[in-house]
């Protein structure tokens, strides 16, 4: 199981989670979203729909119906009605239920970087886990462990 931590310095999760899921999606997997403030929901919903035309990136809520056909879900539960093998955690908390999916791309900034480096410590620490850790340095990320 793979963990990416992404700290987020220069643009919030509703601008960086587009290009994630746009890769997701080019690899035929599916997306699960988690935060659980449902404006942060709205803002992301509104970042994955305001792409250019040919980078639509198709989802729903959960509770909206639909769920299972959902490419990329957004909910504030980390239960992949949509069949999603990849989980992105865009509020800066990490859950253990993140650790049954395939990937986990945990996104977090300057208000949550002490909860990020509690989980670093311990996930590190897991055999079958895999860490790597990414910072913002202008409009690029750079792995930095």
């Amino acid at each position: 199981m793979q963990v990416d931590f992404y700290q987020l310095s220069r643009d919030p999760v509703d601008q960086v989670l587009p290009a994630i899921a746009v890769r997701i999606l080019d690899l035929g997997a599916r997306l699960l979203v988690v935060a659980q403030e449902p404006e942060r929901l709205e803002r992301i919903s509104a970042g994955l729909w305001a792409g250019p035309p040919e980078s639509f990136l198709a989802h729903g809520r959960a509770g909206d119906g639909g769920e299972a056909q959902q490419p990329i879900l957004l909910s504030e539960a980390c239960e992949a009605l949509n069949g999603a093998a990849h989980i992105a955690l865009a509020d800066g908390i990490w859950r253990d239920a993140a650790l049954g999916f395939e990937r986990a791309f945990y996104f977090f900034d300057e208000d949550t970087v002490d909860g990020a480096r509690a989980s670093w410590r311990v996930l590190s620490k897991r055999e079958e886990t895999i860490s790597r850790y990414f910072k913002q340095d202008g409009r690029k990320w750079v792995q930095m462990a």
